[in-house]
């Protein structure tokens, strides 16, 4: 299987896919010796390596492979930033990666899931890797929902604004780079996408957005699956067609782009005019009368079977902090599968979900041995995984087991060796010899107070199961983030609430919220809620309700800051963010606290699980 890393993506049958994918997670030890012994081939002889290690050259030997182990230590992106800041200022020798493998690109993190936006160096043949998952997924896709391919996707699709370094390096969000790659343009996939390539390349988000509707609405009929990346994309098309469905009805019936009105949806860029004009060929009253009707009506439970009538399912990640969109989602499609399918980050793409329409609450994402080498770090019993960061720690791939929870730790191709990629991942089993991973959190985004940890996961519980109080009154809350307030001893958690209501004119009452304050705070920890009760060291938790649109104020601040709305994540925790802070408090409309405390006993276990 050497070279396994370079098949070319939509080349083969899915009878070669699924064989390929069997080999390798069988077969998982071995292939992952033969990756680091590609990776070390290339770049064993960087100065990053010669200065760890005295340099490394490929093998598939043990020894090699040992060595490698023993020699070179664990990384974080801070380690690396002095040696990626050369880079980007010029410097073309052997840094992190070999001579014949230099770094051609920086994908720019969106900084949205923890810490600042980095730097992730990248090298030519990445592409092709990630087209080559692309590839094996459409193939697992085409075993559970057989006859996609024979029709059309809608899936919303946006790049940012690419920048260059001082050295002259592309600099910009992965998921920019993909779209804009000659793979890319050279794939079968654009031509099976209801969105023209030029409408997805425009980097004004709302022209980008009201042409790549327009033209779903106008091939409605061959649209088999609707997503976008990231679930919150996904919900923000849905409600930009609450917002200008009369505007997109209006350019259907008249059959071109009449280009009137204020505001977000007029399309100005002359390629994307251009592009949605190959679409929108003649006037279709039909059609404009059909988007009146249903829109008009005001309901949108169902919508997207209501107008996309032959889509089998939602294509969008929707674990991790993408969990949260899954009730709304729900709502918009009338209980459709979603499907969430590659699991990676800017530094790589790295796993294949194989039971694409399963529980959403439930995916899991086979590690595909072939993309990278992979460690995996154990998290001690307090959620730690720094208590154990030590090399002699490391577990490889085929290692790991079921039911523990691991911080990944990755080789890649383009240079990052034994790099801490601050996921925390559960292993849930196993397909072959390849581990199946479900992501757990971020490392280190918490909330804290006194000796109290929230972390992520624990926080969207306590949202979740509050919101259920809010459903007998109709209303949900449709988006939320957190801080840590000490500006007043004891601090509190403050928790951002933007509620949807089922009528315009449903008003929550103050009692139900204090309801669902406690409510949170009982979801906690036993740990938070000791230093609520008997230590009084953290004041009781605060919601604050804010005004509708609240996160999409958040979201244009972050897209002026140069975030890729591919790729944007809601921050679930703004502590550090003082803009978003005082955006947040200046369109708090109500805020809520509980007098009652939540329970807690003294033989209750002291843990932050």
């Amino acid at each position: 299987m050497a070279g396994m890393s370079k098949m070319k993506p939509g080349l083969a049958s899915d009878a070669v896919n699924l064989a390929f994918i069997e080999a390798i997670t069988a077969d998982a030890d071995a292939v992952q010796g033969r990756v680091l012994s590609e990776i070390l081939g290339r770049n064993g002889e960087s100065e990053y390596l010669t200065e760890k290690c005295g340099g490394l050259s490929g093998s598939a030997s043990v020894d090699v492979r040992a060595a490698f182990r023993a020699k070179v230590p664990m990384a974080t992106y801070e380690d690396l930033l002095p040696y990626i800041r050369r880079i980007a200022d010029g410097d073309r020798s052997a840094i992190l990666t070999g001579t014949a493998n230099p770094v051609t690109e920086l994908f720019t993190s969106s900084g949205t899931s923890g810490g600042e936006r980095k730097m992730i160096p990248t090298v030519e043949d990445e592409v092709d890797r990630r087209y080559l998952l692309e590839g094996l997924f459409t193939t697992v896709m085409n075993q559970h929902a057989p006859g996609i391919d024979k029709g059309k996707s809608m899936y919303f699709l946006f790049v940012s604004s690419q920048s260059k370094t001082a050295g002259g390096l592309t600099a910009g969000t992965v998921m920019t780079s993909y779209y804009k790659s000659k793979q890319y343009a050279g794939h079968a996939y654009p031509q099976n996408n209801t969105s023209p390539t030029a409408a997805i390349l425009c980097e004004d988000a709302a022209q980008s957005t009201y042409a790549q509707m327009l033209c779903g609405l106008c091939q409605r009929r061959d649209v088999m699956h609707v997503g976008a990346v990231f679930a919150v994309a996904l919900v923000r098309a849905v409600r930009f067609l609450q917002d200008n469905w009369e505007r997109l009805a209006a350019d259907i019936d008249a059959g071109e782009l009449l280009g009137q009105g204020e505001g977000g949806g007029v399309i100005t860029d002359p390629a994307v005019r251009e592009a949605v004009a190959g679409v929108l060929r003649r006037p279709d009253p039909e059609l404009a009368a059909f988007v009146r009707a249903e829109c008009g009506k005001g309901d949108w439970a169902g919508i997207i079977p209501r107008i996309w009538p032959n889509t089998k399912y939602l294509g969008t990640v929707v674990t991790g902090s993408m969990a949260q969109y899954v009730p709304t989602l729900n709502y918009y499609s009338g209980g459709l599968p979603m499907a969430s399918d590659i699991w990676g980050a800017s530094e790589g793409d790295f796993g294949l979900n194989l039971s694409p329409l399963c529980d959403p609450y439930e995916a899991s994402y086979t590690i595909m041995p072939n993309m990278a080498y992979f460690e995996f770090l154990p998290v001690v019993d307090d959620g730690d995984s720094d208590a154990a960061s030590n090399e002699d720690q490391l577990v490889e791939l085929a290692k790991v087991e079921a039911g523990k929870e691991y911080e990944m730790v990755i080789t890649t191709y383009a240079g990052l060796n034994r790099y801490r990629l601050g996921d925390v991942l559960r292993v849930t089993g196993f397909h072959n010899a390849a581990p199946m991973v479900r992501f757990v959190r971020r490392k280190n985004t918490l909330l804290s107070i006194d000796v109290d940890k929230t972390d992520e996961a624990e926080l969207q519980a306590a949202v979740e199961r509050a919101s259920a109080l809010l459903r007998p009154h109709g209303a949900a809350v449709v988006e939320y983030t957190s801080r840590a307030c000490t500006a007043a001893v004891p601090g509190r958690y403050v928790i951002y609430w933007e509620l949807r209501t089922d009528k315009e004119d449903t008003v929550v009452n103050d009692n139900v919220l204090e309801r669902c304050c406690l409510e949170m705070e009982e979801a906690l920890s036993t740990v938070y809620r000791q230093k609520r009760v008997e230590d009084g060291s953290i004041a009781p938790l605060q919601v604050r309700v804010v005004q509708p649109a609240t996160f999409d104020k958040l979201l244009d601040y972050a897209i002026s800051r140069g975030t890729s709305i591919a790729q944007y994540k809601v921050p679930r925790c703004v502590t550090e963010n003082p803009p978003l802070i005082d955006l947040l408090d200046s369109r708090v409309v109500s805020t809520h606290v509980s007098s009652a405390l939540p329970h807690w006993a003294p033989d209750q276990p002291s843990s932050n699980k």
